[in-house]
């Protein structure tokens, strides 16, 4: 059973989480790479990540994004002291702010499986049986990845965005749960460049706010079962 390193970042800047996402993923990296050129007796094990944190308030764009969805300038995210960043995820442009849980796996697949798809799935499949535990029934839009409610309806709305990243197998970026989100930020933007779909939050679904801690450790378990992995 592979074993995963659970850290929670707590609040953080958006580009210091992304450096440090960074550093991890070299060290994993570097240690495969390093495995591979010595005799099984020798290899030293791999240490995966699963790191947790919330960002102030930010808007990300992924490598196949358009500006054109940031319906702000510069000067309009000064005013709003929002930071703006162009990365190397998948995906279009997101939100992260207070009261989101952000989740970066740091992973080797190589030690799971070779599936980006799979893993993409396992990430929603989290979410949505965290969801489940509060009496709410997340789904799955084809071609559109992330998770939603009301999904087979006129008025769709995404609870969870996915972005994620690989270099040689290894995972980085990931997912933003809305929990106790603000909403509003979400105006600034076309989400994921989705024009005719909604968004929401655990809180604005159960009418009340959330205990943050306890549905991390909702989302730490179902990781953990999914994966087939156990905390160290």
């Amino acid at each position: 059973m592979q074993k995963v390193i659970f850290e929670d970042l707590g609040t953080i800047r958006y580009k210091e989480a992304w450096d440090y996402q960074q550093k991890r993923l070299d060290e994993v990296r570097g240690r495969k790479l390093a495995n591979r050129k010595l005799p099984d007796e020798e290899k030293e094990p791999i240490h995966h990540y699963l790191l947790f944190c919330e960002h102030p308030h930010v808007y990300t764009l992924g490598k196949s994004g358009s500006f054109d969805n940031l319906l702000l300038d510069e000067e309009g995210l000064k005013e709003r002291d929002i930071e703006f960043f162009k990365i190397n995820r998948g995906g279009d442009i997101t939100y992260h702010g207070f009261g989101q849980i952000v989740g970066y796996p740091i992973f080797d697949l190589d030690h799971f499986f070779t599936d980006v798809h799979k893993y993409v799935r396992y990430l929603e499949e989290a979410v949505i049986l965290t969801m489940a535990e509060y009496g709410l029934q997340g789904g799955r839009i084809e071609g559109s990845t992330g998770v939603w409610l009301d999904w087979q309806t006129p008025t769709p709305r995404k609870i969870c965005a996915i972005g994620v990243h690989l270099s040689r197998w290894v995972t980085m970026h990931g997912f933003a749960f809305n929990v106790n989100t603000d909403m509003g930020y979400f105006n600034n933007i076309i989400p994921c460049g989705i024009t005719d779909k909604g968004v929401t939050s655990l809180q604005q679904e159960l009418g009340r706010k959330m205990d943050m801690l306890e549905v991390k450790e909702k989302l730490k378990r179902h990781f953990s079962e999914l994966f087939g992995f156990k905390f160290v």
